[in-house]
């Protein structure tokens, strides 16, 4: 009998977290059980979580645990099929998707063809559709064998970069002359900063005093400032907001001292936890922050573009991101290895408190 062994998330404190062991059943026909391999687990985690009931997105809901208050973070990673009831997926097969933090899944493929599945389970049907494909590495153009650390870290930040970065650039930036990026240290800024490069618009990343030099370092930004030193930037300026960082007193900072000049608040995301998130909502002068959804840009560039060249420029983009994080001679990131569910409650606590460095991508690797 199988063994299912999972980390659940404390959701009221997203730092503490339990690890659950419980005897898994026999499959049923039209079933797959995956042995999950390895999963990045990063900042970009403590967000789904941060986000896990908020209705559009539902982050939680994907992979209920069925304990009150508790839940399963989801992760992206590798897993292997182990047993398959299904046509069409065979054990040993490799997928790269959508996972909760645990040794195993079992998923109901449906839509089974050269590219992947689609999970098919009941409760998801009603979710966002991207988070529940399942590519086959086989069949990826993108996949390296040498660089599943990297793509798992980087691929679902980048694409919500890449699209970010269209989503600007297909509104003319809003008439903007330059950005300003919070928490422009974290990968999904720098991400975006990275896709951006060439374009008339300055690019300015907003830091921690801690994470300039690094900010600095990374070339992708065409000045790096602290938090501090916000009010230093030419409030004349026409400029577009992208808020990483979800911090609502730096949000009133930014409104206050751009002021008319402000273009647009485009808020992609956060890297902080609740206590940031639900602080109240106040008047601010100038534009009404705009939540910005990677999937929305992406079915907008299927209708322009067609899937297969939207892929193809995801893929092509990807590969020169992960091939400039990569440089041996120089790299925006390194990777550390934790092995074992234990390990990664350690590093999920560091991650939801704080305590991360933000050159390392960090990777759990199961047995």
């Amino acid at each position: 009998m199988t063994l299912l062994t999972s980390l659940q998330t404390d959701k009221t404190a997203l730092h503490r977290t339990r690890l659950v062991s419980a005897p898994l059943g026999s499959l049923q026909p039209g079933e797959a059980l995956m042995r999950i391999d390895r999963l990045a687990v990063t900042t970009n985690n403590i967000t789904y979580a941060a986000f896990g009931d908020t209705p559009h997105l539902r982050y939680w809901s994907f992979f209920p645990t069925g304990a009150e208050g508790w839940g399963h973070m989801p992760a992206w990673g590798f897993a292997e099929v182990v047993r398959s009831t299904v046509d069409g997926l065979a054990e040993g097969e490799r997928f790269y998707g959508y996972w909760p933090i645990a040794s195993h899944l079992i998923v109901q493929p449906v839509r089974v063809g050269e590219r992947g599945f689609y999970d098919g389970t009941p409760h998801r049907l009603d979710l966002t559709s991207a988070y529940n494909q399942y590519q086959r590495t086989t069949t990826d153009a993108a996949y390296r064998a040498e660089l599943e650390n990297f793509q798992m870290l980087l691929r679902p930040l980048f694409i919500t970069s890449f699209m970010l970065a269209d989503f600007l650039e297909d509104n003319a930036f809003f008439g903007a002359r330059q950005i300003v990026f919070s928490s422009a240290s974290s990968k999904t800024a720098y991400g975006t900063a990275f896709c951006l490069e060439g374009r008339d618009v300055q690019r300015v990343g907003l830091t921690s005093g801690g994470n300039r030099a690094f900010v600095e370092g990374l070339g992708c930004y065409g000045r790096a400032v602290t938090y501090d030193e916000l009010e230093s930037l030419d409030p004349a300026v026409p400029t577009l907001y992208v808020d990483f960082s979800g911090d609502a007193a730096l949000r009133s900072r930014v409104h206050a001292h751009f002021g008319a000049s402000l273009v647009h608040d485009c808020y992609a995301g956060s890297a902080q936890t609740h206590a940031h998130i639900s602080e109240s909502k106040v008047a601010l002068p100038g534009p009404a922050p705009q939540p910005y959804f990677a999937p929305n840009q992406i079915r907008k560039r299927n209708a322009d573009w067609g899937a297969a060249e939207v892929t193809r420029r995801f893929n092509a983009a990807q590969l020169a991101f992960i091939t400039r994080v990569n440089d041996a001679s120089a790299p925006w990131m390194k990777v550390r290895e934790h092995r074992g569910l234990s390990a990664a409650q350690d590093l999920v606590d560091a991650l939801g408190t704080g305590r991360v460095d933000p050159n390392l991508g960090h990777v759990v690797v199961l047995d």
